[in-house]
């Protein structure tokens, strides 16, 4: 039965990442269509789709009462984010630049957040109004940066499309935006039904399946953009794709499943995961602050990211 539930496992989390790619890149289409500016869909349908397999995964979980195992992906997939994904990135990149000042709302912004998601999680439950306090800043961060998208769009592709220039939807596009949203839910449905038989057959607190392998399984397209990004010499692209999603899951991926019931968080993940959240968070602002990683840096973080994963399973 193992090796049964490791395979659905597997499976579920590839078909949950495809089916997200397909969902994303079909609502991207449709955006298009319909008139969206450019910006306007990065800033709303990409933030989003790129953490739904957190946030599908994670109203499943909390239907089937698991609820650790949606704390312990947030905690897990920000600390994965950060330690692996911008580690790799550096490495891969050699040093990464940016132009951008992010000291003056990235940063800040993640800061806050970080900090408001620890002190909501230091009591190891998150409640519904404490749910509401975490939707309600989710909510105006889409606020701020919808009213200031004329200082930030810098392209011509950042304005309303006429309806004569816009690119059409064809009937594929179409049916694997339908079939991407299928999958996106049968996905995080199988995923969290072999995250809960593997943690009863192991005997482990599913949370702590939740903080390493499903975290670093829906980390892995933060993960390829990044990496592709860094290749390009597009370091913004790398260090924005990690900051909008780790706010993204704080907020809203923790937020939406505490509306359906309370969230809990396991021994591990409060003993462990919450510590190197907090220490990866200050390491990235940091390399924020001083807008450039170079590849010890990189390598500092992965080596720091293999050891919360040895912490967490004993071997260290």
């Amino acid at each position: 039965m193992t090796l049964f539930w490791i395979a659905i496992f597997i499976i579920s989390l590839l078909v949950m990442l495809r089916g997200g790619e397909w969902f994303l890149d079909g609502a991207e289409k449709i955006g298009r269509f319909i008139g969206l500016s450019s910006f306007i869909i990065g800033a709303t349908i990409v933030a989003i789709g790129t953490s739904l397999p957190e946030l599908i995964s994670g109203i499943f979980a909390t239907l089937q009462g698991a609820t650790d195992i949606v704390t312990g992906n947030v905690i897990g997939s920000n600390i994965a984010n950060i330690l692996l994904v911008m580690g790799v990135s550096a490495v891969i990149g050699r040093r990464l630049s940016i132009q951008k000042d992010l000291a003056d709302l990235d940063l800040p912004l993640l800061a806050i957040t970080t900090g408001l998601f620890v002190l909501i999680v230091w009591d190891r439950i998150i409640t519904s109004p404490e749910a509401l306090i975490l939707l309600v800043g989710q909510i105006v961060y889409i606020a701020y940066t919808l009213m200031h998208k004329d200082e930030l769009a810098v392209t011509e592709e950042d304005v309303l499309l006429p309806s004569e220039n816009r690119e059409k939807v064809s009937a594929l596009e179409i049916l694997l935006f339908v079939v991407g949203g299928v999958g996106l839910i049968l996905g995080s449905r199988y995923l969290v039904e072999s995250v809960i038989q593997l943690s009863a057959i192991w005997g482990i607190a599913p949370g702590v399946i939740a903080i390493s392998a499903v975290a670093l399984g829906t980390s892995l397209p933060e993960l390829f953009v990044s990496v592709r990004a860094a290749l390009k010499g597009k370091a913004e692209v790398a260090f924005g794709n990690i900051f909008g999603s780790n706010v993204f899951n704080m907020l809203a991926v923790a937020g939406i499943p505490a509306l359906i019931r309370p969230l809990a968080l396991d021994d591990k993940t409060f003993a462990i995961g919450l510590p190197f959240l907090i220490v990866s968070t200050l390491l990235f602002i940091f390399s924020g602050l001083s807008r450039k990683m170079h590849i010890w840096e990189g390598l500092f973080f992965v080596l720091i990211y293999i050891f919360f994963t040895g912490k967490l399973f004993g071997f260290l």
